[in-house]
C-alpha cells in the first residue's frame, strides 16, 4: 500500500484503529518476508504463510477502507 508519508503519520496519529491495523499489517508482512526468505519450507509453514498473506490483505482492505473515509472527512 503506497501511501503519502505526511498523510500516513496524521492518520496514524487521529485514528487508533488504524495505527493497529497497520502495525498488525506490518508484522504479518515481516512474517510472509522471513518465509520467503526460507530455501525449504514445509507444507505446515506453506499453510501458515498463506493465513499470513490472506489476514494481510484483509487488513489491507480496512485501511484502505479507513484511509478512504479519512481523505474525503478532510476535503
Amino acid at each position: 500500500m503506497d501511501i503519502n508519508p505526511e498523510l500516513l503519520e496524521k492518520i496514524q496519529k487521529d485514528n487508533e484503529e488504524f495505527r493497529g491495523l497497520y502495525k498488525e499489517h506490518t508484522t504479518l508482512k515481516h512474517k510472509v518476508e522471513a518465509f520467503n526468505k526460507m530455501k525449504l519450507i514445509t507444507p505446515e509453514q506453506e499453510l501458515e504463510k498463506k493465513k499470513h498473506q490472506k489476514q494481510k490483505l484483509s487488513l489491507k482492505d480496512r485501511m484502505e477502507k479507513i484511509l478512504s473515509d479519512y481523505q474525503s472527512s478532510i476535503h
